[in-house]
C-alpha cells in the first residue's frame, strides 16, 4: 500500500509541475519559413492570391488528392474563400478566406480548422535580384489549455515541414519555362 501511495503522490507532483510550467510557456505560436523563387513576384503573388491555383502546390492537396473543394466569393484576392472536406485525419476539413491581399506583396489569410480553432496565415512577397523571397508564417493562439500551450513547443516540427514542401511545389510551379500569372 505504501508503494502506490508513493507512486500516486509522484503522479500529483508531476501533474502539480507540469501545470505551474504551462503558466509560463507562450499561448502565441509562430512558424515560419522562407524561400526564394526565381520567378518574378506577379507570378508567385498570383498563386497564392488566386485559391484555385492552390491546388498546384499547397502540401496538403498530396496528402488527399480526393479531397473535396468548395470555393466562394471573389475568384481571387480578399473575400476569397474555399472550404475543404477530407476523410485524411492528417487534413480533416475547415476553411480558408483571404483577409487582406496587396498586389504582388502580401496575402494574409484565416484558416479554420473544424473542432481545432484557428489559425492566421501570412505570405509575403519581396522583390530580390535572385528572384521574389517568399515569407509564409502561421500564427496560432494556443489558449491557456495547459496541452493545448505543450502542442503549441511542438507545432513548428509539425507544421514547418509542411510550408518547406509547399514552398517547394510553389518553386516547381512558377518556376517552369510556361509558369505565367493566371
Amino acid at each position: 500500500m505504501q508503494v502506490l501511495k508513493k507512486i500516486g503522490l509522484g503522479l500529483l507532483a508531476l501533474i502539480a509541475v507540469l501545470l505551474i510550467v504551462s503558466l509560463f510557456l507562450p499561448s502565441k505560436v509562430t512558424v515560419v519559413r522562407t524561400a526564394v523563387l526565381k520567378a518574378p513576384a506577379p507570378a508567385v503573388f498570383d498563386q497564392v492570391n488566386r485559391l484555385q491555383n492552390w491546388e498546384r502546390w499547397s502540401p496538403w492537396h498530396t496528402i488527399d488528392p480526393q479531397m473535396l473543394l468548395s470555393y466562394e466569393g471573389p475568384d481571387a484576392g480578399k473575400g476569397a474563400k474555399y472550404n475543404w472536406f477530407s476523410k485524411h485525419p492528417d487534413v480533416g476539413n475547415g476553411s480558408l478566406i483571404i483577409t487582406e491581399s496587396v498586389t504582388n506583396q502580401r496575402v494574409d489569410t484565416k484558416m479554420q480548422f473544424e473542432g481545432q480553432g484557428e489559425g492566421l496565415a501570412f505570405y509575403q512577397f519581396e522583390e530580390t535580384p535572385e528572384g521574389t523571397k517568399v515569407t509564409w508564417t502561421m500564427e496560432s493562439d494556443m489558449g491557456v489549455n495547459p496541452i493545448g500551450k505543450y502542442f503549441g513547443l511542438m507545432l513548428d516540427g509539425l507544421v514547418g515541414p509542411d510550408f518547406e514542401r509547399g514552398l517547394e511545389n510553389l518553386r516547381v510551379v512558377v518556376e517552369q519555362p510556361t509558369a505565367e500569372a493566371r
